[in-house]
């Protein structure tokens, strides 16, 4: 494990930042999207309504590996060329957003209809209810179930493996491929994504004791 760890340190830590930004990138461009298609699973207008539960249904039945294949094959033969690592982040992004959207629905759910009530008796409009009271408790109420998305959504990420995404997993590949030394080398690579997963899985429980206290 440690000859896996020295002799092929570049490359590992080359892929482990391959990682974290497509994560970074996803966990970012996921949240926006699936909170707002949360808004429009809530939404007052039965045709909006269908839109977002339309794509949270679509999006949640289909594999992560063919919405990232379709990325990788289709989009780039009708629409614009991409390479492995763009293909599989937004592949990574619109399946974890749809996850994400029913996490934030159920949050903004959770919290009591008086909140919303109470805020546009007293003079504020729905997004500003939405936004300044609701959300935020909302939120809170989510810590939990959201850090698990990130934390799949890290793990996910080694699906940038099957397009040539030069992430942890596709150096992990080409390492053991070349060493015949797969045990040591997935070995290492499960402990850096722990490296990864491990201070996300804390720095979630501190919030939620953090704000279960305030």
């Amino acid at each position: 494990m440690i000859e896996i760890l020295t002799h092929n340190f570049g490359t590992l830590i080359s892929g482990l930042g391959y990682t974290l930004l497509s994560s970074i990138i996803a966990l970012i461009a996921s949240l926006i999207i699936g909170t707002v298609f949360a808004l429009l699973e809530i939404s007052h207008k039965k045709w909006v309504r269908f839109i977002g539960k339309a794509y949270v249904e679509f999006i949640r039945n289909i594999p992560l590996l063919v919405i990232t294949m379709a990325f990788y094959v289709i989009v780039p033969q009708f629409v614009v060329q991409m390479d492995g690592f763009t293909a599989g982040t937004i592949g990574l992004t619109i399946y974890t957003s749809a996850f994400i959207a029913e996490t934030v629905r159920a949050g903004i759910q959770a919290v009591p209809t008086g909140q919303m009530e109470g805020a546009r008796s007293n003079g504020l409009s729905y997004t500003q209810a939405m936004v300044h009271i609701v959300f935020p408790q909302a939120i809170k109420i989510v810590v939990p179930s959201l850090g698990n998305q990130f934390i799949n959504l890290v793990k996910n990420s080694s699906i940038l493996a099957f397009v040539a995404g030069f992430d942890l997993m596709y150096q992990g590949k080409i390492i053991a491929a070349t060493t015949f030394n797969t045990f040591d080398t997935y070995l290492v690579v499960g402990v850096l994504y722990l490296v990864i997963t491990m201070p996300m899985s804390y720095a979630m429980r501190y919030l939620e004791k953090h704000w279960s206290r305030a």
